[in-house]
């Protein structure tokens, strides 16, 4: 990689123009001139996209305009010193040191890594003062090549070892233990100098801080140990985090991964203080779901498939939620025949010209089929982000694809699920293989998509297909079949495992159930539509037993910080937020868990007993118009309410843990007795 910088792609104290985009546009056709890309304007007009998406100026007087664009050929580095300095948008002041920074939008891993390296020496000011000394063109290149060639790329950035001093942030009187991620939209700049900067900051604070740089180049995973016992997390991102779920219920601060390099002591600050703050925010989702570090290599074959079943689940649920709240809208408005004349309504009329179609009835239509088209997306999407979770963005496509033909074959979600794990693998396979540099590029866009594609879908159509289509109808048939004490059975084992993780695996695998079946309940087989009210009734139990639990019946075996997440809890219970009693399960989970399930096994009996059923698959109490029998509901859901209420309250009373006395049960979280009442 010594060419990806050359004297002809220098530019000391020239005029380039008295505004940023000047500035872009000379350095592109520098660029350009040295034959590293085919068209300069094409550059030029991508880096100023992703100027106008977040300006690259940086304190120091530094710019990184930086793009990924078809119309690089090799990674480059364009440098100009400027005299005076031109605004990129820094607090500071104008950048005299701008870097372009041009990707092809395939680029190579090597190439990324050594861009990111590029962007970490940012942070030191050495190497900026030699820009700024620099006498020749031929200096910046050899300062250049040195700093990338010296500063690692991908790595978490270490630990930070506490400031003499001491300081204030502490918890349990010991530093405050962070870990951050940090990751921009090309995962090349901004991404390393987010997380140099707050490990610098961490540093300086006296604080036990870790990053994980989530590059393009790729990273490395935290240790999940490492997570465990941090006390917050710090996510500085314009994108989404990879494999988020590993921090499942740490308060977390959330911040454009900018402010992650112009402010992280403020971050580290934020941070700090949401530990001891009951209202502060959380990371969604369930720990028990990451039992493999995101871009590595996994630890068991067992733990990446639960892993990438969890993510499917979860990627699948939007779909499901809103085209399953739009037909139940659709019902609403245009009555339950709607599921059958919407098709003749659209074809007949348009919002200009109903004719003798009644408005609500249009609309009723519209919102059905809107809803409808949703839900064709289920089992291609559970299927393409099963396979993302095993093989990240090249599982995508085979993914979707194998997730089409178990539509079209009927083996529904179960072949979605089959679907999704063999083109996982072989996306996953393939990505692992040692390819010749040139064609590393074309890998994740053309070779893995066609390759994964066949294999998946191959085995759908020719071998697997069929069989699973068969044991989805001997399910369908089993199901209608069930009448009286088993319908009840069915409701008892659905609340049971609704309760069981409170959002993790096996809570994922009961809801999954329910969803994925849910159109074809509201196609007529409303046995499903059943299971989905059992299903959403014993998920709203935790979080509102847990309420009552700890704000009526036994508030004074609650801390404090208990009794407010209890408040918190009914908004969430009956919104079917499950996840709002894991503040209450982490901190007592042999006495929660239990009481939780037993509850949750009388709401999902009793709502079959009753034939209550859902056409909406979230939204708890909020979605009363898609329930029928919607009062007998709520009956089962109080009933269970008040057995987990009451169960823990009695294990709390009468049920101590070894070890720890009644006095310690009254400290607030994080707190030891002698703070407590100094």
């Amino acid at each position: 990689m010594s060419d990806i910088i050359t004297p002809h792609l220098v530019s000391l104290d020239e005029p380039l123009g008295t505004d940023k985009r000047a500035v872009i546009d000379a350095l592109a056709a520098r660029v350009a001139a040295a034959g590293r890309a085919t068209d300069a304007g094409a550059l030029a007009a991508d880096a100023w996209k992703r100027e106008q998406t977040d300006e690259t100026g940086l304190p120091g007087g530094i710019a990184i305009p930086h793009a990924k664009s078809p119309a690089v050929r090799e990674a480059t580095l364009a440098f100009a010193r400027l005299r005076p300095g031109v605004d990129f948008g820094a607090d500071d002041g104008p950048a005299d040191l701008v870097f372009l920074i041009a990707a092809p939008d395939t680029a190579a891993e090597e190439h990324l890594a050594v861009l990111s390296r590029l962007a970490r020496a940012f942070m030191r000011d050495e190497f900026t003062a030699g820009l700024r000394a620099a006498g020749t063109a031929q200096d910046v290149v050899d300062l250049v090549l040195q700093a990338v060639s010296d500063t690692p790329a991908t790595a978490a950035a270490p630990a930070a070892a506490p400031a003499a001093g001491g300081t204030d942030l502490l918890v349990d009187g010991r530093p405050a233990r962070i870990v951050a991620v940090t990751a921009c939209a090309t995962g090349i700049a901004h991404t390393f100098m987010a997380a140099d900067a707050l490990t610098a900051a961490g540093q300086k604070a006296g604080v036990d801080l870790i990053v994980e740089p989530q590059g393009s180049s790729g990273y490395k995973a935290l240790p999940q140990q490492t997570i465990d016992d941090a006390d917050a997390v710090i996510f500085a991102v314009d994108v989404d985090v990879r494999d988020p779920q590993r921090f499942a219920g740490k308060p977390v601060v959330r911040a454009a991964v900018k402010r992650g390099i112009e402010q992280p002591a403020a971050l580290i600050d934020e941070a700090v203080a949401a530990v001891g703050n009951p209202l502060a925010p959380r990371v969604s989702g369930s720990a028990a779901a990451a039992d493999v570090a995101a871009g590595g290599a996994p630890s068991s074959l067992g733990g990446s498939v639960k892993r990438a079943l969890l993510t499917g689940v979860s990627y699948m649920i939007p779909f499901v939620a809103g085209g399953g709240l739009l037909i139940a809208l659709g019902f609403l408005l245009g009555g339950y025949e709607i599921a059958f004349d919407a098709d003749a309504v659209l074809g007949s009329t348009t919002i200009w010209n109903l004719g003798d179609v009644p408005l609500n009835i249009y609309l009723g239509a519209v919102l059905f089929k809107i809803g409808a088209l949703s839900f064709g997306f289920l089992v291609p999407a559970l299927a393409g982000y099963i396979a993302y979770g095993l093989a990240d963005r090249p599982g995508i496509a085979p993914g979707f694809v194998a997730g089409a033909v178990a539509s079209f074959m009927g083996a529904g979600f179960l072949g979605g699920i089959v679907g999704g794990l063999l083109a996982g693998l072989a996306a996953w396979w393939l990505n692992s293989l040692d390819v010749p540099r040139w064609l590393r590029g074309l890998m994740p866009v053309v070779i893995i998509p066609l390759l994964a594609s066949i294999f998946a879908s191959g085995l759908l159509l020719l071998v697997l297909g069929g069989p699973i289509a068969w044991l989805t109808q001997v399910l369908n048939d089993w199901l209608g079949s069930l009448t009286g004490v088993g319908v009840v059975l069915l409701g008892v084992v659905l609340g049971l495992m609704m309760c069981f993780d409170l959002g993790g695996p096996v809570n994922k695998v009961a809801y999954g159930f329910a969803t994925a079946n849910l159109a074809a309940g509201i196609a007529g087989d409303t046995r499903y539509l059943e299971i989905m009210a059992a299903v959403m009734a014993a998920g709203m139990v935790p979080p509102l037993a847990m309420a009552l639990a700890s704000t009526v019946l036994g508030r004074t075996l609650f801390t404090e910080p208990e009794r407010e997440n209890g408040k918190a809890a009914w908004l969430l219970g009956a919104a079917f937020i499950t996840e709002g009693a894991i503040p209450f399960a982490a901190a007592d989970v042999l006495r929660v868990i239990p009481a939780m399930m037993l509850g949750g096994a009388v709401t999902g009996g009793l709502s079959m007993l009753f034939g209550v059923t859902s056409k909406a698959p979230h939204g708890g109490a909020f979605v009363f118009f898609a329930i029928d029998n919607f009062w007998l509901w709520v009956v089962a859901i109080a009933a269970g309410t008040v057995v987990s209420a009451f169960s823990v309250v009695l294990l709390k009373r009468f049920a101590h843990r070894r070890g720890v006395t009644e006095a310690e049960l009254a400290q607030p979280v994080g707190v030891s007795p002698s703070v407590a009442t100094a």
